[in-house]
């Protein structure tokens, strides 16, 4: 497969990419030989995004909460005492079927690589790379044991992801040190929101992933992590719907707006730097790399980080996971037609037509059979 007359954000010029199974063969703006050939009429290439924080089955909730709270503590007693009916309608879909609406949620913005934070994912999946190679703890204040379970000795080789600091108060500051005091294996730790986190903490931390409207909706702070930066790797999340937006898009315009990433710290805070740190071969665009690709029509005048940063789902062209078309829009169809395209569907998405590569039709049919209130970004 050869994607044809692409510009990505650094290029000045169109570009062709060659894609063998799954990695990208040669990057070139010469003409590249392959049997399916595509052409983009100079729209934006991008790495496929790598959304590092997110919980796949918590992604048929409503945002829940409706006033600022000091810590994820506060919040999580808050929510199962004043919204026990609204989490009891979504837990009646089975797990699989919540956690393949996640698996959707992300391909539908052109996340191709997610990290689920939480049990072992039981939903069957290859749209999209669910990334779990890791050691899971959920906080400090919720995870029973979590001393026992940081220093098992039969993990030493994982990182942990663990959410920390995720709070305005001395508590949640303090709750890092412990962190840190009591990783006495030394494990690369990579912490969730860190809100209350100094730079001289982060020196601690392998990376930090920082999910900035999660983060606005519960505490109305976010994490420093202008500061933070300094000592460690800032990757970025969207965490679920329980505290945001389902459109990864419009996290990634609020943490523009904030200013406390350069644009281009923030592009790969999405890409190079968080393949580099769940060491996942893809990220960039360059021979060799796995083929994980989002292309998007360009809004008029923009180009560039510009044009990245004004993107929403229904911009988008083409999704590629490794080496694979899992979503494409309609105005490709007529180039596909050679292809074998029985299993794909087609769902709207804010007017714009897609087919993805998976019956979300009947998906969002059969939640609907469990949780009728169910609402969803695409019909």
């Amino acid at each position: 497969m050869v994607l044809n007359d692409v510009l990505t954000v650094s290029a000045g010029r169109p570009i062709n990419i060659g894609i063998d199974r799954h990695r990208i063969t040669v990057v070139d703006d010469a003409a590249i030989p392959g049997r399916l050939q595509l052409w983009f009429n100079s729209a934006l290439a991008f790495p496929g995004l790598i959304n590092s924080h997110d919980h796949l089955d918590f992604n048929l909730f409503p945002a829940l909460g409706d006033r600022v709270y000091k810590s994820y503590t506060e919040w999580g007693q808050y929510i199962h005492e004043h919204y026990k009916d609204e989490i009891a309608q979504v837990l009646k879909v089975p797990v699989t079927l919540r956690e393949e609406w996640g698996i959707i949620k992300n391909l539908l913005c052109g996340v191709t690589t997610v990290v689920n934070h939480g049990e072992k994912l039981q939903a069957m999946h290859s749209l999209i790379n669910v990334h779990e190679r890791y050691q899971f703890l959920h906080s400090v204040g919720f995870e029973k044991k979590w001393k026992i379970k940081l220093n098992n000795p039969l993990e030493t080789k994982l990182p942990v992801v663990v959410h920390v600091g995720e709070g305005l108060t001395f508590q949640d500051y303090e709750e890092i040190n412990q962190l840190i005091k009591w990783n006495i294996l030394r494990k690369k730790l990579i912490g969730i929101h860190a809100v209350a986190m100094t730079d001289e903490q982060a020196r601690k931390f392998e990376a930090v992933v920082w999910c900035p409207e999660s983060n606005y909706f519960l505490l109305n702070k976010t994490a420093p992590v202008n500061l933070l930066k300094q000592h460690t790797t800032i990757l970025f999340g969207s965490d679920s719907t329980l505290t945001g937006d389902w459109n990864i898009w419009n996290h990634i315009r609020l943490a523009r707006e904030v200013q406390l990433l350069t644009d281009a710290g923030l592009y790969l805070a999405l890409n190079a730097n968080a393949a580099a740190v769940w060491e996942t071969g893809n990220g960039e665009i360059k021979a060799g790399a796995v083929a994980d690709l989002v292309i998007v029509k360009a809004k008029d005048g923009k180009n560039g980080l510009s044009a990245f940063f004004d993107t929403n789902p229904e911009d988008i062209l083409m999704v590629i996971q490794q080496g694979n078309i899992r979503l494409f829009d309609e105005s490709v169809y007529e180039q596909l037609a050679g292809t074998d395209l029985s299993g794909y569907y087609k769902v709207k998405i804010n007017g714009a037509c897609k087919y993805i590569q998976s019956d979300v039709p009947a998906l969002m049919k059969n939640i609907k059979q469990y949780y009728p209130g169910a609402v969803f970004p695409c019909i």
